[in-house]
């Protein structure tokens, strides 16, 4: 386990966990612990053995609360604070957005503002039965980036996301699938075996053929412009020349577990 202040990690097997370490605050997230997030993530990306990541909050109670607004006097009290402090936590956002691998948000609890936007950040989210979502920037004044709010109009629609701002209220676990935020809604008492287990089936995929996929969905998400065509030809092209696809097809003849390598 490597520890950074209000910041963990760890592996399991093949899976790799990122966990928001300030339960006393419900999870909310200082400018040091963004800057310790994207150096957890970046070590998860070029670790070979680690094939998914799930991202979590500390304590039981929060996903994530967003910004430590106790510190926005040090952080964010002028323009040149504010710049800075948005650099580092759009890095953050976009080390785990643009990440090679599978990432799933395990979600207990509240996740709120930033917190919501770090689980849009995420490929896959699993909510427990308990779970509180919002976004209160129209509460505090704060304006969102382009970027932050395309990744939430991709995942819910233009008209959901409309009022996640406008309203700034709390929705629930069913709500929140309703719009197409969450993937799934778990017992709260479940969450953690469930994710364990939807985890270690993901890594136990063919990982090239799981990272080409990624890849290609977030440029169809792309403006046509900016996407990376001949990228996504070259990854699928990969699969099809890998020792895994030969194993596949084997293991399917010989009706057993294929054991993907990644190769």
């Amino acid at each position: 386990m490597t520890q950074t202040d209000k910041m963990l990690s760890r592996k399991e097997g093949q899976v790799g966990y990122m966990i928001f370490n300030n339960p006393e605050r419900h999870n909310a997230v200082s400018l040091d612990m963004w800057e310790a997030a994207s150096r957890i993530m970046d070590g998860f990306a070029t670790d070979d053995d680690v094939r998914v990541v799930v991202i979590t909050g500390a304590g039981g109670k929060a996903f994530g609360s967003g910004a430590d607004i106790s510190k926005f006097e040090n952080e964010r009290s002028n323009e040149e604070a504010i710049a800075r402090y948005n650099v580092i936590v759009e890095k953050a956002n976009n080390a785990l957005y643009d990440f090679p691998k599978p990432t799933i948000a395990m979600i207990r609890g509240y996740c709120i503002g930033g917190g919501l936007g770090l689980a849009v950040c995420c490929d896959l989210r699993v909510a427990s039965d308990n779970s509180r979502f919002a976004v209160p920037a129209a509460k505090l004044g704060l304006g969102y980036s382009f970027g932050g709010l395309k990744r939430l109009i991709d995942i819910v629609g233009p008209a959901f996301a409309k009022e996640i701002f406008f309203t700034a209220r709390q929705f629930d676990a069913e709500e929140a699938r309703m719009m197409g935020f969450v993937n799934r809604i778990v017992p709260e008492t479940e969450l953690e075996n469930y994710v364990k287990s939807y985890a270690e089936t993901i890594a136990g995929n063919a990982p090239l053929t799981v990272k080409a996929a990624k890849f290609v969905a977030n440029e169809v998400m792309r403006e046509e412009s900016k996407r990376n065509l001949a990228r996504c030809t070259e990854m699928v092209e990969q699969c099809f020349a890998s020792q895994d696809y030969t194993e596949g097809r084997r293991a399917f003849m010989e009706k057993r577990k294929p054991a993907f390598t990644g190769t």
